[in-house]
């Protein structure tokens, strides 16, 4: 007499089902929860950038920068190579707009 694999073992299948199911309750918070979002309060949504990368000389040392320029935000951001650690580090900041407005009012 052949006996099936569930006859054999029994009480093996609940604990599968009820983990399926919880799996089951999971993904379907996941997928359908509420959205994640970094701009909270309100705070208008930054303009995708339009870049410009320019590579030059800096004035101390004996390395070269790469200069990135975002037109569209009117932001400016200076990065070096450091062989050392083979990283790209900032080295400067600037906010464009600011600086505009900054030498109208001399």
């Amino acid at each position: 007499m052949a006996h099936t694999a569930s006859e054999r073992r029994p009480g093996r299948l609940a604990p599968l089902i009820a983990v399926n199911a919880a799996l089951l309750g999971v993904l379907a918070f996941v997928e359908f929860g509420p959205a994640a979002s970094a701009q909270q309060g309100g705070q208008p949504a930054r303009p995708r950038g339009q870049y410009t990368l320019v590579g030059g000389q800096i004035q101390t040392g004996n390395s070269n920068a790469v200069y990135i320029v975002d037109s569209v935000n009117q932001e400016m951001i200076v990065l070096r190579w450091e062989d050392g650690r083979n990283i790209l580090s900032g080295i400067g900041y600037r906010d464009l707009e600011n600086d505009g407005k900054a030498r109208s009012k001399r």
